[in-house]
């Protein structure tokens, strides 16, 4: 069991790591412009490239794909990375990703476990089972048990009253979303003209 934790931890820190070097790709293209060993305005193109692939990809890593299975204490999924395994009743933090697209805002309950293993839950069935995990974890910090962090925009997602309280995280996130990729275009097109 902890050997296939660490094989899925490292699945994702290589998945991670790869997107990572796929957005800093563009930065090395201008060195090797600047020496000539490419096109002049080959980083700008491959640096928009990377722009979309890299803000689709980051927040795909984790997300579950069919098929799953759930137990009673345990949510395994598939995900880009592989497979992976989250223990319900050891929860470390649970948080909001919200991401935009032509539909619209996609909400990912991401959940993190004492292993390190993060998962993130977009289906009903998986959201309820997380829902009662964490009721769970709320009634027995009584008794003095660990008690997750869950984050204000996760609480409101998971209320059975959807749609309240997210107002404030939305509007962070498009802001968040917007200005780090108008920066980094602004970045690349800033080294372009030097």
């Amino acid at each position: 069991m902890e050997t296939n934790i660490a094989r899925s931890a490292a699945r994702a820190r290589m998945g991670t790591g790869l997107v990572v070097a796929v957005l800093l790709l563009p930065f090395g293209g201008y060195g090797l412009a600047r020496a000539g060993a490419v096109p002049e305005g080959a980083p700008i193109v491959l640096g928009l490239l990377t722009v979309i692939a890299g803000f689709l990809l980051l927040p795909a890593l984790c997300e579950e794909r069919a098929p799953y299975r759930h137990s009673s204490s345990r949510l395994i999924a598939r995900t880009l990375t592989g497979e992976r395994s989250v223990d319900l009743d050891r929860i470390t933090t649970v948080r909001l990703l919200t991401t935009f697209s032509y539909g619209g805002a996609h909400r990912t309950v991401v959940v993190r476990d004492i292993h390190g293993t993060r998962l993130g839950l977009t289906t009903d069935r998986s959201v309820g089972k997380l829902r009662r995990a964490i009721k769970k974890a709320d009634a027995n910090a009584a008794r003095g048990a660990h008690v997750p962090r869950v984050s204000r925009a996760a609480r409101a997602h998971l209320d059975p009253a959807p749609g309240r309280g997210l107002v404030v995280h939305t509007v962070l996130a498009f802001l968040l979303t917007t200005v780090s990729g108008s920066l980094y275009v602004s970045a690349l097109i800033g080294l372009g003209g030097q």
